[in-house]
């Protein structure tokens, strides 16, 4: 009897030990997600441009499609590269992380620049749209939102992984498992729910049984354009903003900290005067002031990303 005493003690700590695993885990988790917010915000904006032409049917297929090619590029590709660099060149992350800054800020700038009407639109090489076969259509849209997902996706698990408490290999290949689907549900979930909700509005304006439901679902149709253009508005300044503070922490990080410590001086200078709002509004001036720095950085790199980077990425992933 004492032995098998023994032997659910020894069962109940190992319960509470895996317990406390988890529980690190997930913590972990939600904490180096959190950090790549920008990223995700830039992935959800940008993703339901994929849904525009196709039948309300072919709707949630595409996104499945899409989140099921996210979900390979991150465990099946990012996961394993994240790993190897942390194991074996760590000293590459704070670089990798500048690069994918870098990158949103020239994504960011470009798309402020593609708005104020320079530069061409997305299609044919006069920014027309060949007539094609609803199939070759999706195919072709699919593979090009997976593309543009592993850029997004590397950035996402590089910041997740600069984040991780240096732990055993196991702990931080669960944290950034959990990361990558935890992520890629939120997004594509939200994804979902965006591409869906004119649908869901025309549904109750139409068929609603009460006048307030056909009310609502009319003005969820009137709102969604409006709608899709502040998500993009906000996905923008998003990644100008994430890309501008890995950049100025990175040369913080390299021994150049004067754009670093200027940007946090200025906004400690504004905040002095804010009161209980101080924390608040120092974390805005800070967060504004990487945006411009992003985005003088993003329109810097427009010339290199369009005429060298862009060219070498479609030969390298053809969609």
């Amino acid at each position: 009897m004492s032995g098998l005493m023994a032997l659910l003690d020894d069962v109940a700590g190992l319960a509470k030990v895996a317990a406390a695993s988890i529980d690190d885990v997930a913590g972990q988790a939600a904490k180096a997600g959190s950090k790549a917010a920008g990223a995700v915000i830039d992935d959800a904006a940008v993703t339901p441009k994929y849904m525009q032409g196709f039948a309300p049917a072919r709707e949630l297929p595409i996104v499945w499609r899409i989140a099921r090619g996210s979900l390979i590029n991150k465990l099946v590709f990012l996961l394993p590269a994240g790993l190897a660099l942390s194991a074996f060149a760590p000293w590459l992350i704070p670089p990798l992380l500048m690069l994918g800054g870098a990158y949103l800020c020239f994504e960011g700038a470009e798309k402020i620049a593609h708005a104020l009407g320079f530069g061409k639109g997305h299609g044919g090489p006069d920014g027309s749209h060949a007539e094609v076969d609803a199939t070759h259509l999706e195919e072709t849209k699919v593979a090009g939102a997976i593309k543009t997902d592993f850029i997004l996706s590397a950035e996402i698990m590089t910041i997740a992984l600069a984040a991780i408490p240096e732990s055993n290999f196991w702990m931080e290949a669960a944290t950034l498992a959990l990361v990558a689907v935890g992520i890629t549900a939120l997004v594509y979930g939200a994804v979902g729910l965006i591409v869906k909700a004119d649908d869901v509005g025309l549904f109750m304006a139409e068929r609603g049984r009460l006048g307030v439901t056909r009310a609502i679902g009319r003005g969820i149709v009137h709102a969604m354009p409006t709608f899709m253009k502040l998500l993009m508005i906000v996905g923008t300044a998003a990644m100008l903003w994430v890309g501008g503070s890995i950049i100025l922490h990175g040369l913080d990080q390299m021994g150049w900290s004067a754009p670093y410590d200027g940007i946090h001086h200025v906004a400690v200078a504004a905040a002095d005067g804010a009161g209980e709002w101080r924390g608040a509004v120092e974390w805005l001036v800070t967060a504004g002031l990487d945006g411009v720095f992003g985005l003088i950085l993003g329109v810097i790199l427009i010339p290199v990303g369009v005429k060298i980077v862009k060219p070498v990425w479609t030969r390298l992933m053809p969609a």
